[in-house]
């Protein structure tokens, strides 16, 4: 956390609180049905269970973005896509933290072997992962059952993209948008 002195409107000075972040890597992983995996764990700042999509932090040094999300897929889901798109960038939360996360729609999707599975601790440990018809998960959006942002955004993002036939809309490699801090 760092509070900064923010020149305002008028010449005035306000402080103003925001967290660092590292950024992250969200996936709206479809499978051959046209179901997003979903996974639900515990947020203890919101004290509770959330739908999310598999996601996870930008924290290996030298570690490309699509890299990181396969990663993700693989811990979260065990799962590995043998297709990658860019769909979008979010700011999730721009008034506490510079975050940024980048979300891809992996397809084609696979299981990974169990004996390569990755060992889940802490909040993953009873993380639940599900398959929904991806109209479905959009349904869960405006029902509010999906409140997380970047799963909100993933899905109907991707529903979006899947209604116009799945365009590529920037290159998987596209530079995120730049860090202020």
């Amino acid at each position: 956390m760092v509070t900064d002195d923010v020149a305002m409107p008028g010449g005035v000075y306000a402080k103003r609180d925001f967290m660092i972040h590292e950024g992250a890597v969200g996936i709206v992983a479809i499978d051959d049905e046209g179901r997003v995996v979903l996974v639900r764990q515990y947020r203890h700042p919101a004290g509770a269970f959330l739908w999310e999509l598999p996601a996870g932090l930008i924290d290996v040094a030298g570690e490309r973005l699509t890299d990181a999300a396969a990663r993700e897929l693989a811990e979260e889901a065990d799962l590995v896509a043998d297709e990658w798109q860019l769909l979008v960038d979010i700011h999730p939360t721009p008034g506490a933290s510079n975050e940024i996360i980048r979300i891809f729609v992996a397809r084609r999707l696979r299981d990974v072997p169990a004996e390569d599975r990755y060992h889940r601790i802490h909040e993953e440990a009873d993380l639940t992962v599900r398959r929904v018809p991806l109209d479905d998960a959009v349904s869960m959006v405006f029902r509010g059952e999906i409140t997380n942002a970047a799963a909100a955004v993933g899905v109907l993002a991707a529903a979006r993209l899947r209604d116009e036939g799945w365009p590529v809309v920037r290159a998987i490699d596209a530079p995120l948008p730049p860090k202020t801090k």
